[in-house]
């Protein structure tokens, strides 16, 4: 699927660098190399930045395959060669699994490949890593060619979605990743396996009439997102075909000993997709109709395969080949709760599907017609090696003298009427390098994509390379000296590492809210404002029957303790308009069964009411001496400010993006800030605080901030170092490894201002420590510092402004912050291309834990063994070293001494070593990204946010993370850390932490985080109920302390009975799935103006179509309820043929008014209660009464008439002048569905 909107100029753009690549090609070594074309074999021996021109100028001539020897280096060079030939290049992934493994490769992998495979033909070049190409493939696949749906054609709906089955797509009920579809109504959406954003495709009957992409966290459309063709790629390699399904059958009734395997081939065998199903490809599909290929002989004829480095890539296949055969061998249960180990072939044949070895592959292509060439450094190519001798260009790597030296090269070459390029990735490089050239006198032109340099200047070029090189003899200008061309990247000149984000299109944040179905289990315990605590049984739809008038409503049913010992449960029915009263019960283990209507659960609330007064009154002084404090209100953004965010590697998330603006706004009012920012590890809150902290420096202002450990100091230091490098800033580290000369130096900063930002751990809090000007203070990892740490903070927070960042929020944060003392941003969205982490969870086994660190060194990764004895842990490194020889393996835990200790660490941050042996001091935010094995033994003893800190640990890159959890063979889990174990192994999503946060808090209680006398209270009511009743008692606090009246009254929410012959729900047709109805029913409870039900309805209308008759009833009963809300009504029903309202307070002129409007009715004061009759549509007496929405607007139109509020149409919003209607009697027209829907 292509990533712009189709506009008609999309195809026409040439890519950036095609200009520079085609005055690049004229030089005479590169048509040398060109003039080889089509020899069968070849070596080049050049140095590496030539490599990505050398190929892009072959490109010109005939197709390439271009293998390297890792993922990394293969994503790489896509980029480089993307900013050369645009579109026709593409990167072939690899399985992040092995072969043989019970584990099925990503559904986006999965597309991909079929995509590529779909498209060889008009591909240019064909980028992939040695696992990609010693990996055989089907030849041909049915289903591998895409669905194409294009607006304006005919679709079968049902055949769609047996297609979209077929494809492997999942059907689901809400679209969250690749690979998923959800249907309603006429409405499919479809998250494609290659797309970046899901896609809503709306029909009318069967023709297609609209395809627009959706936002996966609020499942809105994008309003400037419109396709007019999507391809649809499948989601798996193998698709289930009757020829498939049928085999599967065969075997497995032959291989019904071996249960694992028997179970997996009947899952296919009746076409459902099973978990390493892949691995059988060899024996499911008919090998002898399409045998299984490499990737080399499947591209066009004359392909030339080029192979770089193929020493490297020749022992990573061969490395390759042994894990997969270890792994096979080990046949381990790899227990993620029960999933099995790889499959056991002892007779099934799967060579076929082996990886092959690199002269296996030389071989095939050769045979296949194709050139198989290769690209090694200078002096390894061997006598024959054909030489490109190019020199690099200027690389001054930040140094400043000897970026002068570059300057005053580059203008003597351009005054001379020389070419130069200049490549950078972000806008704002590119403009800070035009302005540094023209300073220096240098012509300088930013290139629009595919110009060519231009003599005497310095182009500028917006893409992605790291190959800066000069090219000796280019062809020369009509009438000019022939001159080199000199090409210079970022890279180059300041040393930093860039990131692809040159073509990445950035999104700006939108603050809406996320969709979260209230998914209720049968069984969940609920809290209900009124009743107590009750028991979910099951959704149920009624028929009310009043005299003669039937009508449709839905319920949801709630079980209470029995009124009486020994008799059934008693059953409440909660209508679906009340469902605000509702909330799930987080709280306790297993709470106890209220009784409805008891006294019992009044007391409860009651005495939580007055526990809740007294933690209120602390958090409130907290609070008002903040309020009252003078903060220091920072300034808007400086120039400076955008270009340090320009310069940001990555892409930032939407979440990341609102997370950053409320950081900013918070710091730009004159109260001191105090936001907390929960994301899960590795999700960017460190860029937050970079951004924040460069503002703070921008108003002079300095910067504390502060980490729980010495190693999250130094790692903290880098990143800020490198982030600002090229700004003003001095920054410094302070921690125990600061010499005694060096800390006093830095703290004399501090005290004059000359160090504007320190990071350091709690030494920053010890007395003797003194600011001049301290702006802003920045706890990381917040949950690892003790009480008296966070003393000390909160004195200094009455009048700094604070940000803290923490993964797991311990739950006292997350209540105070959802209390609304504290801010909080969470950031709940994975950076592009991140995987979920695959867990494991099982005993411990040998054989296993050698696979996992072979397979993690195998991809140049690295491997975290958490062991939590001291005592013995170099004995475990001994056994390791013993199992896994050829591993560089060190240990590291707090009892070192301190040199040793951060040695070690940078010696493993550097690469230095494979294995770390640790205790669980990596849990306190060790980010090493190459680091994506984690091993941890005796997982049943630590606590849940624990594991799942330790499991942020790794799968912080693009590499799939690998996490084993295991206990001692033949232990007996107790049940809680059965429970921890099961919750980490099914929370694996990426963004789990704020699940993890909720489940500790509910499986430990609050108790010890917020004090004895609390936790009692929190299980008693219930999290939510607890969090509303601390946010009322705060409230109020806060009004006394600001000197508002306070309003004494119960604040909770009402119920609101509207009991009226009304046809009012969601019908099944419209949303199918129970718990996006729940959804929609509980916002329409929540609601409490028009505007929020116009947002539900745009809402709905987006996410599943116009809105049916029944569900726009729905929303004038909502109308009616605002109404009453407003009148202080909470009971509308009908007795008999009388509608009683009920509870009424009448002055005399108010029951004067009654009797003149409404003569037929009647008023009693010691009820409180006003009945009148049921109106009738006209005015004979054989006119049926009036029902539906005619009803509902007779009803509001009686409440605003009888107290005095603004009329409301119950169809949409307020009404201007009146229409009379047919007999007089009400206000609006009863020509129900007279107004054009949608």
């Amino acid at each position: 699927m292509s990533t712009q909107p189709a506009a008609p100029t999309a195809a026409a753009t040439p890519a950036m660098l095609s200009g520079l690549l085609k005055t690049a090609a004229t030089d005479p070594k590169l048509k040398g190399l060109i003039s080889h074309v089509g020899d069968p074999t070849l070596s080049i021996a050049t140095i590496d930045q030539a490599r990505p021109w050398a190929i892009g100028a072959l490109a010109h001539h005939t197709p390439l395959l271009v293998v390297t020897a890792t993922g990394r280096e293969a994503e790489d060079l896509t980029a480089e060669l993307k900013a050369m030939w645009g579109d026709q290049v593409a990167w072939f992934p690899a399985w992040e699994t092995l072969p043989h493994e019970r584990l099925s490769p990503a559904a986006d992998v999965a597309g991909t490949r079929a995509k590529i495979l779909h498209n060889l033909a008009n591909l240019r070049i064909v980028v992939t890593a040695a696992r990609g190409v010693c990996q055989p493939i089907l030849e041909t696949t049915p289903g591998r060619d895409p669905l194409t749906l294009t607006v304006g054609h005919d679709y079968d709906f049902t055949e769609l979605t047996h297609h979209l089955v077929f494809k492997a797509y999942k059907h689901v009920d809400l679209v969250a990743r690749r690979g998923e579809f959800a249907t309603r109504g006429g409405i499919i959406d479809i998250f494609p396996t290659t797309g970046e954003h899901p896609i809503r495709a709306e029909f009318w009957g069967d023709e297609l009439t609209d395809l627009r992409a959706f936002s996966v966290a609020d499942q809105r459309a994008f309003p400037d997102l419109d396709y007019p063709t999507v391809d649809v790629y499948p989601a798996r390699e193998l698709l289930i075909t009757d020829d498939v399904a049928g085999r599967a059958a065969e075997l497995a009734v032959a291989h019904r000993e071996n249960p694992t395997l028997q179970e997996l081939l009947t899952k296919v065998a009746d076409r459902i997709p099973a978990d390493g199903m892949e691995a059988l490809i060899p024996v499911l599909a008919d090998l002898t109709a399409t045998p299984m290929r490499t990737l080399p002989e499947l591209m066009p004829a004359g392909t030339h395969v080029v192979a770089v480095h193929p020493e490297k890539i020749r022992t990573r296949i061969a490395d390759l080949q042994a894990t997969d055969a270890e792994f096979l061998a080990a046949g381990w249960e790899a227990a993620a709760m029960g999933a099995a180990g790889p499959v056991d072939s002892r007779d099934l044949d799967l060579s076929a599907s082996s990886y092959r070895s690199y002269d296996s592959l030389v071989v095939g292509a050769t045979k296949a017609g194709q050139s198989w060439w290769s690209v090694t450094p200078p002096g390894m190519g061997g006598e024959d090696a054909l030489p490109l001798e190019f020199e690099p260009g200027p690389t001054p790597r930040g140094d400043l003298s000897q970026i002068g030296e570059m300057m005053s090269l580059l203008l003597a070459h351009t005054m001379a009427g020389g070419r130069a390029a200049f490549i950078a990735p972000a806008p704002g490089a590119i403009k800070r390098m035009a302005e540094r050239f023209r300073e220096q006198g240098i012509a300088a032109a930013v290139a629009q994509p595919g110009a060519e340099p231009q003599p005497g200047e310095v182009t500028l070029y917006q893409a992605l390379s790291h190959a800066g090189l000069v090219f000796p003899k280019v062809r020369k200008l009509p009438g000019a000296e022939a001159l080199p061309l000199v090409v210079v990247t970022e890279t180059d000149v300041t040393g930093n590492r860039v990131g692809d984000i040159a073509g990445a299109k950035r999104r700006q944040a939108r603050r809406r809210h996320r969709v979260d179905p209230l998914a209720l289990k049968s069984g969940d315990y609920v809290v209900h404002e009124t009743h107590g605590i009750g028991r979910f049984v099951r959704m149920t739809e009624r028929t009310i029957t009043m005299g003669e008038e039937t009508s449709r409503r839905e319920y949801i049913v709630l079980e209470y303790a029995p009124t009486r010992r020994g008799q059934p449960a008693d059953q409440l029915y909660v209508p679906m308009d009340s469902l605000d009263l509702l909330s799930r019960y987080v709280g306790g283990e297993k709470p106890i069964l209220s009784k409805m209507g008891g006294s019992d659960w009044k007391n409860t609330k009651k005495k939580a009411r007055a526990a809740v007064r007294e933690i209120a009154s602390e958090l409130v002084e907290l609070y008002a001496k903040r309020a009252t404090a003078p903060g220091h209100a920072f300034a808007p953004d400086s120039p400076w400010q955008q270009e340090l965010e320009d310069n940001f590697p990555f892409v930032e998330t939407e979440d990341q993006m609102a997370a950053i603006a409320a950081v900013k706004q918070d710091m730009e009012q004159p109260v001191p800030m105090d936001r907390v920012i929960v994301g899960d590890v590795g999700y960017g809150k460190t860029e937050v605080a970079v951004r924040a902290a460069f503002k703070a420096v921008q108003d002079g202002k300095q910067v504390a901030v502060l980490v729980p450990t010495t190693l999250l100091a130094q790692q903290h230091l880098a990143t800020f170092a490198e982030r600002m490098a090229g700004f003003p800033v001095t920054i410094r580290g302070l921690s125990r490894f600061t010499s005694a000369s060096d800390a006093k130096e830095i703290l004399s900063g501090l005290r004059d201002g000359s160090v504007d930002i320190v990071i350091g751990t709690h030494r920053l809090l010890q007395t003797g420590v003194q600011w001049k000007q301290l702006g802003l203070v920045v706890v990381d990892e917040e949950q690892r510092f003790g009480v008296e740490h966070k003393e000390h903070i909160k004195a200094m927070r009455s009048h700094v402004d604070v940000l803290t960042m923490s993964a797991t929020p311990i739950p006292r944060t997350l209540e105070m912050s959802m209390a609304g003392i504290r801010e909080m941003s969470t950031i709940l969205t994975p950076p592009e291309d991140r995987h979920p982490i695959l867990t494991y969870v099982g005993a411990q086994e040998e054989k296993q834990i050698a696979a996992a660190i072979r397979r993690e060194l195998l991809r140049d990764g690295q491997v975290f063994f958490v062991h939590n004895k001291v005592s013995d842990i170099e004995k475990k490194a001994r056994e390791l070293r013993n199992l896994v020889p050829e591993a560089r393996i060190v240990v590291a835990h707090g009892q070192m001494s301190e040199e040793v200790l951060e040695r070690t660490v940078q010696g493993f941050w550097d690469r230095e070593y494979d294995v770390l042996v640790c205790t669980t001091i990596v849990e306190t935010g060790l980010d090493i990204a190459n680091a994506n094995t984690l091993i941890v033994e005796n997982a049943h003893h630590m606590g849940l946010s624990q594991l799942h800190q330790l499991r942020g640990r790794v799968g912080r890159s693009r590499s799939r993370g690998y996490a084993y959890f295991l206990y001692p063979k033949g232990t007996t889990l107790t049940e809680t850390s059965y429970d921890r174990l099961a919750t980490i192994a099914q929370n694996n999503d990426l963004g789990a932490g704020m699940a993890v946060a909720m489940k500790d808090l509910e499986m430990r209680g609050a108790g010890n985080v917020l004090g004895a006398q609390q936790s009692g209270h929190i299980a008693g009511v219930g999290f939510d109920l607890y969090v509303r009743l601390v946010g009322e008692a705060v409230a109020t606090y806060r009004a006394l302390a600001d000197g508002k009246p306070v309003d004494g009254t119960d604040q909770s929410p009402k119920e609101i009975r509207i009991d009226l012959p009304v046809d009012a729900h969601i019908p099944e047709s419209y949303i199918n799935a129970e718990r996006l109805r729940l959804e929609v029913y509980r916002k329409l409870a929540a609601s409490t103006s028009e505007m929020d039900i116009r947002l539900i309805v745009e809402e709905m209308e987006d996410r599943y179509g116009p809105i049916p008759q029944e569900a726009s009833r729905l929303l004038a009963v909502a109308r009616l309820r605002h109404l009453a809300r407003q009148a202080g009504i909470t009971d509308i029903g009908v007795q008999g043929n009388r509608i009683k309202i009920h509870p009424v307070e009448l002055l005399d002129s108010q029951q004067v008014r009654l009797k003149r409007l409404f003569p037929g009715a009647t008023y009693r004061a010691v009820a409180k209660a006003i009945q009148v009759s049921i109106p009738k549509a006209g005015t004979t007496v054989t006119d049926p009464k009036l029902r539906n929405v005619d009803l509902i607007q007779w009803v509001a139109d009686f409440l605003s008439a009888m107290f005095n509020l603004d009329k409301v149409d119950v169809r949409g919003g307020h009404i201007g002048e009146e229409k009379p209607a047919a007999g007089g009697r009400s206000v609006v027209s009863f020509l129900e569905g007279d107004r054009p829907r949608r």
